[in-house]
């Protein structure tokens, strides 16, 4: 990269004074600005009116290729960057090789993750890719030496996204990596009704909160995503009303730990339930994500009478993580075994057939044999049926990592061991014979079935019938496996249409206002036609034009900002000097 190019900003807002241009004085500028067409006289390099030329760097016009690792809450700000950006005219790809710019949004609980982040960020290089990087992983450690020079977009600042892959495409490095505050309060993110693209147009991922109120000394994440900060009540009800009204049929709550939520603003997770029942439509369902025993104990009660509601899953993710006391003390996990155990058992008894999904992380600094026969023990009493098993990875800058480590060939033993005993027992053949109620949502990744799940969130395999696809319907369970059943639909039972309007096509932005959808300039639909075929002329001259909506209020970083303050700086800086010489 030139050396010109090479000037990395925390954040360009740092340097824009408050005499600047502001952004919403720049929107109605901007409407008076016509851009010039510069003619080419040579017939080689003769363009057409719909393409660029080849060295173009107009915003909007470049493909991009995004790859996210890690958990649902990661996911959801994939899909959040990807619709601001179709949203903008960039056009989203699925074609790696194709792509102008890649975008990566990374993961930081395991090693093999980071590896994987670290590997794509070396052939994007090699393939001569525009890269911008976004996640866990450069929030949590920005200097490492393979993130040099590279842009960065933090966990906090994906409703900046734009303006970080424009700067990037135009040959600048740029990092935002600041915190949403009010008044002083840190605040749960970005903005809940920003443009997105659904992976999947059925189902709506909605962080709740970002960060969390424990200190694991194993935990990298924490460095990332901070301290607890929830979204309000309101905020979290309407983005779900939007949803289904898009089509959405299932809604996945998700967070650091959602058992915190609400705490740092008066509030609880069971409060927030109750609100979101109340909007769920016939025939959809909601998934609560992971909770940590401390925060659970204390509203057991009514999160058995939500778990018991028809249109949420019976299904708590609760991570036990070991069944040491003193492994869990080591891992500042702030609760005990008997913690987990009353948790699971009282669920259990007043939640009849509820799933209970769990973690346990094997060799963790400290671990005897005897520790681990006590997790083994757990297991083989509760069988759960959805069990994620982690070797212990050091994460450098953890107090984990510190600590004197189990060899690793014991660590992959205890891997091994405890994943042959999770494959020993079949979870599911008690329900052959079964009629349950599905909800189907997805294709199976062999492409050969529908993928369903029933009121305890246990997936159910369905035939291919296009008819089913976002309906809940009756099956009989006809077989089962470790994990997963098969169901052949009821032919005389009663068909849900969970949606109350169509669901949006694949890759079609979500939450679009009218404002965004027409060009101020000619009313082009932005959003019924895809970025490739927006004429250049058209998207340049509604380019300069338009402001994104949603940064109008916060207001936006633009190159005219920092143009304008550069300049100003260095006409004091002439002036200046010809009186000096004067």
């Amino acid at each position: 990269m030139p050396a010109a190019c090479e000037s990395v900003l925390e954040d360009i807002e740092d340097i824009v004074s408050a005499e600047d241009v502001k952004p919403h004085d720049r929107q109605f500028v901007r409407r008076n600005v016509f851009p010039k067409v510069r003619k080419r006289n040579s017939q080689k390099n003769l363009q057409t009116d719909d393409e660029p030329p080849s060295d173009s760097i107009i915003p909007g016009v470049q493909k991009i290729w995004i790859r996210t690792w890690g958990c649902s809450h990661n996911n959801s700000d994939g899909e959040y960057m990807a619709g601001q950006l179709a949203a903008y005219g960039y056009k989203i790809t699925d074609n790696s090789a194709e792509a102008d710019l890649w975008l990566l949004n990374s993961c930081t609980v395991k090693n093999p993750a980071e590896d994987h982040f670290r590997n794509s960020i070396k052939k994007a290089q090699e393939e001569k890719k525009k890269v911008v990087l976004a996640g866990c992983v450069p929030q949590a450690q920005p200097r490492q030496e393979y993130l040099k020079g590279l842009s960065i977009i933090g966990v906090q600042q994906i409703d900046r996204v734009v303006e970080v892959v424009e700067e990037t495409i135009k040959g600048h490095s740029v990092r935002l990596l600041g915190q949403k505050k009010d008044n002083g309060k840190r605040l749960g993110g970005a903005r809940l009704d920003l443009p997105k693209i659904r992976k999947n147009p059925l189902i709506e991922i909605i962080s709740i909160n970002t960060g969390c109120l424990n200190a694991c000394t194993y935990c990298k994440t924490k460095h990332a995503r901070g301290d607890l900060a929830s979204y309000p009540i309101e905020e979290l009800v309407d983005r779900a009303k939007q949803s289904f009204q898009e089509g959405v049929c299932e809604i996945w709550l998700t967070s650091e730990d959602t058992g915190a939520y609400g705490r740092d603003i008066g509030t609880d997770l069971p409060t927030l339930l109750w609100k979101l029942v109340e909007v769920i439509p016939e025939g959809a369902m909601l998934r609560l994500g992971m909770t940590n025993p401390p925060y659970i104990l204390e509203h057991l009660e009514e999160m058995a009478k939500i778990l018991n509601h028809p249109r949420v899953y019976a299904f708590l993710h609760i991570p036990v993580q070991s069944a040491s006391d003193s492994v869990l003390m080591d891992m500042k996990r702030e609760y005990c075994v008997a913690d987990f155990k009353q948790v699971v058992d009282f669920l259990k008894e007043k939640v009849p057939g509820i799933t209970i999904a769990t973690d346990i992380i094997c060799g963790f600094p400290g671990e005897t044999d005897e520790d681990f026969q006590e997790t083994m023990k757990l297991v083989e009493l509760y069988r759960f049926p959805s069990l994620f098993i982690n070797q212990f990875y050091p994460r450098p800058g953890t107090p984990a990592a510190k600590m004197p480590q189990v060899p690793a060939a014991v660590k992959k033993q205890r891997t091994k061991d405890l994943s042959q005993l999770f494959h020993s027992y079949n979870p599911y053949d008690h329900k052959i014979g079964e009629r349950q109620r599905v909800l189907v949502t997805e294709e199976s990744f062999d492409s050969n079935y529908y993928v369903a799940h029933n009121p305890f969130y246990e997936q159910v395999l369905v035939p291919k019938d296009p008819l089913l696809m976002g309906k809940m319907v009756e099956v009989n369970i006809y077989e089962a496996g470790k994990h997963f059943m098969k169901g052949q639909p009821v032919s005389d039972a009663r068909v849900h249409t969970a949606s109350i309007s169509r669901p949006l096509a694949k890759g079609e932005v979500s939450g679009l206002t009218e404002e965004f959808r027409r060009s101020p300039q000619n009313g082009t639909n932005w959003k019924a036609q895809p970025s490739a075929e927006i004429p250049v002329k058209t998207r340049l001259s509604s380019w300069m034009a338009l402001q994104l909506p949603w940064q109008q209020e916060g207001g936006g970083l633009k190159i005219l900002s920092v143009s304008l303050a550069l300049l100003a700086v260095l006409v004091v800086f002439y002036y200046g000097g010809m009186k000096t010489e004067l």
